[in-house]
């Protein structure tokens, strides 16, 4: 694990204890908003499937976009054809907060990924009562023993798993889970450069089955089209529209080939 994951993950840690004290688990409200299938809305149709990010930092980046409204930018997404949402909610790394999930929720129509640092249950009950539809579990962050368990726990909470690597050996753990959504992180947690080959690579390693969905570094019509030529459909988009002028056109450009 690299020095940044490592800070990210101690402070996490530290986090969720305090969490615990300040709002145990039995004091958790319970979910209020609609459920929404987040796996039947990415195999909904042939055009290109776009999980469309919310997130204002990171620590890579630092501040992405300043003019930062979380449902003005849910709307968009979902005017535009975006089938579902990811919302950073780690507040002391990427200026997100758990807030945000129902504030995207109740400004469109999605489902919405609660994208945070899960390593410990407590996590996984708090984001079905923010109203989460999906949770992301890194293979980096967490051993087979508790990527199982908490697979099987957001499972019988009824939110769907994304599981998320960064390299072949990652992958060959993430596919012992029973979830169809596998992602593949482009981005080197070394160097934080990207690669889109990475997705191309281990996409021949991956069960047709599964539901394939390329991370970072998907910025153009091209980079889209030159995936769906690798059998890649699935797409999680994050930074190229967060500092957009204009989201909405530029979401219009990544799914254009089916127009």
């Amino acid at each position: 694990m690299n020095s940044v994951l490592q800070r990210i993950a101690q402070h996490k840690l530290e986090e969720v204890a305090l969490a615990k004290k300040t709002n145990p688990l039995n004091s958790l409200p319970q979910p209020h908003l609609e459920r929404r299938d987040f796996i039947t809305a990415l195999r909904a149709n042939t055009t290109p499937a776009i999980i469309a990010e919310i997130k204002r930092a990171s620590p890579s980046k630092g501040l992405i976009r300043e003019d930062f409204d979380v449902a003005q930018i849910a709307a968009i997404y979902a005017q535009h054809g975006a089938r579902c949402l990811s919302v950073l909610t780690d507040i002391k790394f990427f200026q997100g907060h758990p807030d945000y999930v129902a504030q995207a929720k109740t400004h469109s129509h999605l489902p919405v990924l609660r994208k945070d640092f899960i390593l410990d249950p407590y996590q996984i009950h708090e984001s079905l009562s923010l109203g989460a539809d999906c949770i992301l579990l890194i293979v980096a962050l967490l051993d087979d023993a508790q990527l199982a368990d908490y697979c099987q726990l957001a499972q019988e909470l009824q939110m769907a798993v994304l599981v998320e690597s960064h390299t072949r050996e990652e992958l060959e753990r993430a596919l012992h889970l029973p979830t169809p959504l596998i992602g593949i992180n482009n981005r080197s947690l070394h160097t934080f450069k990207t690669d889109i080959q990475l997705s191309i690579e281990l996409k021949e390693s991956i069960p047709n089955d599964r539901l394939v969905i390329a991370e970072s570094g998907i910025n153009t019509y091209a980079d889209v089209v030159l995936m769906q030529s690798h059998g890649i459909n699935t797409f999680l988009i994050g930074e190229s529209l967060m500092r957009a002028n204009d989201i909405g056109n530029v979401l219009d450009n990544l799914i254009k080939s089916h127009d």
